[in-house]
């Protein structure tokens, strides 16, 4: 009998390094790679929803529901699965960042949307989680409805995560994402390297 994979998650804020970051860990480790929201043909479809400016003001508790429902999806048809087979799983984000940028950023209750998300995801939790800092590096690409939101939104999704580490420090590790694609990736390493050396 296969035990359960290991549950890897990558979160951080816009422009950091975390989608480059995920797929060089999952290529790394032979894990399955997937991201939030999406990571599922209906989460991929609410992603569109929830980051394109095209569908006008989503109310916060809209997007927070929105959030929830892509994440619930995402754990049943693709993490759980994956974990119960055996396999490893690095995302692109997970409920922390509902934490982050619907409770601290949107200003709506962090514990209200921490408890929806693990009802969303039947109280799953990853077994680390990589906060990636340094500067935004969003380079040509067309900022997401949330990426455009002003610095003082952004101050207090950097205060979410935050809250979060030093919540559940012996979940959470901080990854210096400053330096380097290459540096960044080793610092990576050597985090997920130390969780399992325990």
């Amino acid at each position: 009998m296969t035990g359960r994979g290991r549950f890897i998650v990558l979160e951080g804020l816009d422009g950091v390094g975390k989608s480059t970051q995920a797929r060089r860990l999952a290529e790394g480790l032979g894990a399955r790679l997937t991201r939030e929201p999406g990571g599922t043909p209906l989460g991929e479809r609410i992603r569109a929803l929830v980051l394109d400016h095209g569908v006008g003001d989503v109310a916060p508790r809209t997007e927070a529901l929105l959030m929830a429902a892509a994440r619930a999806q995402h754990v049943a048809e693709a993490v759980g699965p994956a974990l119960a087979s055996g396999c490893d799983v690095v995302t692109d984000r997970y409920l922390y960042s509902s934490v982050a940028y619907q409770g601290y950023g949107r200003q709506l209750d962090p514990d209200a949307i921490r408890a929806l998300s693990l009802w969303a995801v039947d109280g799953l939790e990853p077994d680390l989680v990589l906060l990636l800092e340094g500067p935004a590096r969003l380079g040509h690409r067309i900022a997401d409805r949330l990426e455009a939101e002003d610095a003082a939104f952004h101050a207090r999704v950097a205060a979410g995560y935050e809250a979060q580490l030093l919540a559940d420090p012996a979940r959470w590790a901080r990854v210096d994402a400053g330096g380097s694609e290459e540096a960044t990736a080793a610092a990576v390493l050597a985090a997920v390297e130390l969780r399992w050396a325990r």
